[in-house]
């Protein structure tokens, strides 16, 4: 065309070197730039799509690492909790075995210490005894299996048995006298192992009190009576004069010719027992009526003829139950075990001072304390007719009997072993222990997971979850390490609790180390995920980062190419220059 620029050779080729050093400018530019060699398939799609999956990789192992963070986190909330729990099981173990020295110390010393300071005197100075006074001492044998009451005791038979000796205060017996005619009480029994075996020991302690305890681990009972004179009023001011007028009690006459009495009764251990309650050959169950037929393993009759009105009540720790029996509106007493039981462990008045139970393979009721303040239970039968009743579930040493008037009262104190108080305290502390130990499993989740109330937790260590790592939580509450609610009511109850207590710490410790191995693999993998993050990351940036050195020398390098070549097309363009001047 006639309007086209005509260049010469040398300008096209300068032309298109500086054309094409300037395309190397800009690419050398743009790598310095970005810091890429790469930056999309156009530049080099086998190395562009190499990185990339290498880059896609590694942010999905990245997105990994924070589920494993969080996996590391759950399990170290658990171990902490392993730790706490370890802490009060133990203090629940040690608890228990506070409980189990206080019952072998207690165990083989049934026995009342009386609250009247007994002084240096003469006893007789003080009101209420004279000289006369007896005291008639019966201790059980704790190995023989025959209810008491229906067993002859004889010390000629039973080495543990010390049956109605006597001690008779004289005018002259100071207490020291009276302790010692009652250890000589011991004097003649037989020898158990070619040794003397004392079953009953009396002392003074430091406040003059006199202390009585059967050193057999059976039962002690102490009959008072004042002279002879068989005088309710008399027997009881002795009792008080003693120091027994809290626990003394009064058992009516059962029949014309016979007398009331006044007696303390002792037990040994935590809880009092009845005697086995049947109903034929067989024990009672626990829907069976408390009607006349129940009787003691000796076929003695327990119950007699109640009538609607009666009362039986028990008081603990002060407080009075309301009234245990229930009829069908006429004579019928329509009141079961289980109903005794229920009525005791629901009223409102002493169910926080002691608790009751069936053993229906044994028949036997049993009250044990719940408070410090349950040192005795007083048991009271009211007629409602002029007639002798008789209702005796089997506590204490005696049959119980109201007189043949109208709202007589018959009352009986028995107590528990010297270390019921200190064990019912023991007993609050180990299942206050239970439930914080319930509370504390429920406070140790993170992130809604809780590995120590049953929940699980699976830890995932690539993106397509082939490889991972199961944490089987367990139920470690109370009731999940198998650790029941505290009765030391006696010694193999306690070392019950001692067996849950020790098979409790073992699932603990076992856990823990499942944890701590699961710990130290997933940190493993968690430091292994991370290098090989690292190690795809760099591999990935081989692939498209750019040398900065090696670009930017290239850039000078082309740079200075490009100030040669505009240098080169300034020289070419000088031969039409000279054409110009011809004109000129």
């Amino acid at each position: 065309m006639s309007n086209d620029v005509v260049l010469s050779a040398a300008l096209r080729s300068n032309l298109l070197s500086l054309q094409q050093t300037q395309k190397g400018i800009d690419l050398h530019q743009n790598r310095l730039s970005t810091g890429k060699k790469v930056n999309s398939a156009l530049d080099n799609p086998q190395s562009y799509f190499a990185s990339q999956s290498l880059t896609n990789r590694a942010n999905d192992l990245s997105n990994l690492l924070d589920s494993i963070g969080q996996s590391i986190q759950v399990i170290t909330a658990a171990n902490n909790g392993v730790t706490a729990l370890t802490s009060l099981v133990n203090q629940a173990q040690s608890i228990a075995n506070s409980a189990q020295s206080s019952l072998s110390g207690a165990s083989s010393s049934a026995g009342v210490t009386g609250n009247v300071n007994l002084g240096t005197g003469k006893l007789t100075s003080l009101t209420g005894i004279t000289a006369g006074d007896n005291l008639t001492f019966t201790v059980t044998d704790p190995t023989v299996t025959t209810p008491l009451g229906a067993k002859a005791l004889s010390s000629t038979v039973h080495a543990n048995d010390l049956n109605t000796a006597t001690v008779t205060i004289t005018a002259t017996d100071t207490a020291a006298d009276l302790v010692s005619k009652i250890n000589a009480l011991n004097t003649g029994l037989p020898l158990v192992n070619g040794q003397p075996a004392p079953v009953l020991s009396a002392s003074l302690d430091a406040g003059g009190h006199l202390v009585v305890n059967a050193a057999n681990g059976g039962i002690v009972s102490i009959n008072i009576d004042a002279n002879g004179a068989n005088n309710d009023t008399a027997n009881l001011a002795t009792a008080k004069a003693l120091g027994f007028g809290n626990i003394a009690k009064l058992n009516l006459a059962t029949a014309a010719g016979t007398v009331n009495t006044v007696d303390v009764t002792a037990t040994t251990g935590t809880a009092i027992s009845s005697t086995g309650l049947y109903s034929g050959a067989a024990t009672l169950a626990v829907g069976s009526t408390l009607v006349s037929a129940v009787k003691d393993s000796a076929n003695a009759a327990l119950t007699n003829a109640l009538a609607a009105g009666d009362q039986y009540y028990i008081t603990v720790g002060g407080k009075t139950s309301s009234d245990l029996l229930h009829y069908n509106g006429s004579t019928a007493l329509t009141t079961t075990v289980q109903g005794v039981v229920d009525a005791i462990n629901h009223d409102g008045n002493i169910s926080s001072y002691v608790s009751a139970s069936f053993d229906t393979a044994t028949g036997k009721i049993s009250l044990t304390p719940r408070d410090g303040t349950a040192t005795d239970v007083q048991f009271q039968l009211v007629s409602s007719t002029a007639a002798a009743k008789t209702l005796n579930l089997g506590f204490g040493t005696n049959t119980f009997v109201t007189g043949a008037a109208a709202s007589d009262k018959a009352t009986e104190t028995v107590r528990f072993g010297a270390a019921a108080g200190d064990i019912a305290n023991l007993q609050t502390q180990y299942n206050t222990t239970l439930s914080q130990i319930t509370s504390l499993v429920k406070d140790t989740g993170y992130a809604g997971t809780n590995l120590l109330n049953s929940g699980n937790l699976t830890t995932y260590f690539n993106p397509d979850r082939s490889s991972s790592l199961n944490t089987v939580g367990s139920d470690f509450t109370a009731t999940g390490l198998g650790l029941g609610t505290a009765n030391f009511g006696s010694s193999a109850l306690v070392g019950q609790a001692i067996t849950q207590t020790n098979a409790a710490l073992s699932t603990l410790r076992s856990f823990g180390s499942t944890l701590s191995n699961n710990l130290a693999i997933i940190q493993n993998r968690q430091d292994f995920t991370t290098g090989l993050i690292n190690t795809l990351q760099t591999g990935s940036d081989a692939l498209t980062n750019a040398d900065q050195n090696e670009e930017g020398a290239s850039l000078l390098a082309l740079q200075t190419r490009q100030s040669l070549g505009i240098t080169s097309l300034s020289l070419a363009s000088q031969s039409q220059q000279a054409v110009l001047r011809l004109f000129g």
